[in-house]
């Protein structure tokens, strides 16, 4: 069983009964704090004029559902009951009268985000995920920008669940052939490690140094993704254990920040580092494998802040954070993965052993790449 932490601090509240202009629909989640994952009934709204209901056949499984699930960040994506869930992949079932993109039977996917204000400037660029008004999560999200139907009174819940509705917006349509049981961990993993690969210049054209820090189901993709962009990579872990599992996914070079010829002898040779590490670290010894002008972007969600001075960032050296994608680029990344054909590394599950694998994403994450994938269907039989 996985721990649950701050228990000072909880969100709880009766799980409801669908109210009019709602379904009922079967799920996986916890109900209280402090409980395992189970069978829950989740009521889910019914398909407005924009909506679009997705036949959930497959559904990632990810880190941050577990910090999420267990209240480690409490009072901003913990609350009860919680149905996890945001890397969805299967079928459109139904749309409303104004949908344009999907249409009934394509395959389609939902990622981490369900609904934003549309008015700020991220919304009208579609980088929706830096909404000034803050983008609703696609579970435990508060629904507060107006285009989710529904109980307004009760947060979301994700998909560990039969069916999924929302906004046409944040439905990707997927190509006929795209394998379902791989797309889901697009939605996350790859729009996390491509999203900062766009932004800071790794598909204009110019070759590049970049590194990847942190080994695991990030570090994997993001590796894959500059590879197949055609860049130097250079994976960056703490020892030597998994380097060659990061050459095999395409690594040119490996860097073991606990060896310090590893270190010294990568000095100032990046153009980019993405860190994808998890759970709080030093960033300061990264920052010297950063050639002058370089970047380095944080990806993993760390609760206490980080330590560094200002000298870290002589020569010209920038230090920035990256967090999923808006629909703009995750609809890039749709692309570019299918036309090279990236995908993540997965393991499939069914719904009676999510406790066990929440447990050990909480103990040691995902120490061999692998992205765990929820298949819904065989989890009803």
């Amino acid at each position: 069983m996985f721990d649950f932490v701050n228990p000072e601090v909880q969100f709880n509240s009766p799980l409801p009964a669908p109210q009019e202009g709602e379904y009922s629909e079967q799920a996986w989640g916890i109900e209280k704090f402090g409980e395992p994952i189970k069978p829950l009934t989740i009521p889910r709204p019914n398909v407005g004029d924009d909506d679009v209901k997705l036949d959930v056949i497959y559904c990632g499984i990810c880190h941050s559902d577990v910090t999420s699930g267990t209240n480690e960040l409490p009072g901003m994506f913990s609350r009860y009951p919680c149905v996890a869930g945001h890397e969805l992949a299967g079928k459109v079932l139904e749309v409303g009268k104004n949908v344009k993109d999907v249409k009934v039977g394509d395959k389609a996917g939902i990622g981490c985000y369900v609904d934003s204000c549309f008015e700020c400037p991220m919304c009208k660029d579609k980088q929706e995920n830096y909404c000034f008004k803050h983008a609703t999560t696609t579970y435990n999200g508060i629904k507060m920008n107006g285009h989710i139907n529904g109980n307004l009174d009760i947060h979301t819940f994700g998909g560990y669940s039969n069916t999924y509705v929302c906004h046409q917006r944040f439905v990707f349509k997927l190509p006929d052939d795209m394998p379902l049981e791989k797309a889901g961990p697009l939605f996350c993993a790859g729009i996390t490690m491509f999203e900062p690969l766009y932004n800071h210049g790794a598909l204009e054209g110019k070759k590049m140094n970049i590194g990847i820090a942190g080994i695991g189901g990030l570090g994997t993709m993001g590796i894959k993704l500059a590879n197949k962009m055609g860049h130097t990579v250079t994976a960056i872990s703490s020892s030597e254990r998994k380097k060659d599992l990061a050459l095999g996914k395409g690594a040119h070079n490996y860097v073991a920040m606990s060896n310090k010829e590893s270190v010294s002898g990568n000095m100032a040779s990046l153009n980019l580092i993405i860190d994808t590490v998890p759970v709080h670290h030093d960033i300061k010894p990264y920052m010297s494998l950063l050639a002058p002008g370089g970047t380095l972007v944080l990806i993993g969600v760390v609760p206490k802040n980080y330590d560094f001075g200002l000298m870290e960032l002589i020569p010209m050296r920038k230090i920035t954070c990256s967090v999923v994608g808006g629909t703009k680029v995750t609809k890039e990344m749709v692309k570019f993965c299918y036309e090279h054909q990236v995908y993540p590394d997965i393991d499939i599950i069914t719904a009676d052993k999510l406790n066990d694998v929440w447990e050990e994403l909480q103990k040691v994450g995902n120490a061999n790449s692998t992205r765990y994938v929820l298949d819904i269907k065989a989890s009803l039989k």
